[in-house]
């Protein structure tokens, strides 16, 4: 349980706050810091992960919708890995799945209540003409972009193509690290084989008992 509290949290403010750093200092658009390679580019969308968008105000709702979904499952799948005493591993990876899918819908569900317009100047902390959206409605705030080009040698036309063109943030990071986590060291959770997957279920009493 230590291990899920401590990963949830810890990343939860972290996303969080570089969030409420990002849009009460910058304008929408403004690029902040860059070395070349790690660029602080503030941009919204609408509720994706890495900039992609569902367009639409019924995209937006559905996506929402099935964030919460998604976050209410995940928690009592934590709550069995934590049961069944699972690897630390996956319980940490799981973890960090849940944070970055809470961190996302946190934006899409008050961002929009308590701000207003980032596009023409820096957002007012709870203006007193309301936010720009409504619950649920609220935008994601990306910021981060690792700028680096394939070669020019490279096929298929990606010679000097930017590798990963789309800006993403903490959150975003977290849901990747955690499935890369799964997929990556899944012998070592489930077991070689088809795997133990009955550690995501709950224990029946009589099988507690």
């Amino acid at each position: 349980m230590r291990t899920a509290l401590i990963t949830i949290f810890l990343t939860l403010f972290i996303d969080q706050f570089s969030k409420l750093w990002v849009k009460s200092h910058a304008i929408l658009g403004e690029l902040m810091y860059s070395n070349g390679i790690v660029n602080f580019h503030f941009i919204e969308n609408e509720g994706m992960a890495f900039g992609w968008s569902l367009g639409g105000i019924w995209g937006k709702l559905l996506l929402s919708l099935f964030r919460v979904v998604a976050i209410v499952v995940i928690a009592f799948v934590i709550r069995n890995l934590i049961e069944n005493k699972a690897h630390t591993g996956l319980v940490l990876a799981v973890s960090l799945v849940f944070a970055g899918a809470l961190g996302n819908l946190l934006d899409s569900a008050f961002y929009g209540l308590m701000f207003e317009d980032s596009a023409h100047h820096v957002a007012q902390f709870m203006p007193e003409g309301g936010g720009y959206a409504g619950f649920l409605m609220g935008n994601v705030v990306d910021m981060i972009h690792i700028e680096f080009y394939w070669p020019e040698f490279m096929p298929w036309g990606l010679g000097g193509e930017e590798v990963f063109p789309p800006i993403f943030n903490v959150a975003d990071m977290a849901v990747s690290g955690g499935v890369i986590t799964m997929l990556v060291f899944n012998k070592k959770f489930f077991g070689t084989g088809k795997g133990d997957f009955s550690i995501f279920k709950r224990k029946s009493k009589e099988v507690e008992a």
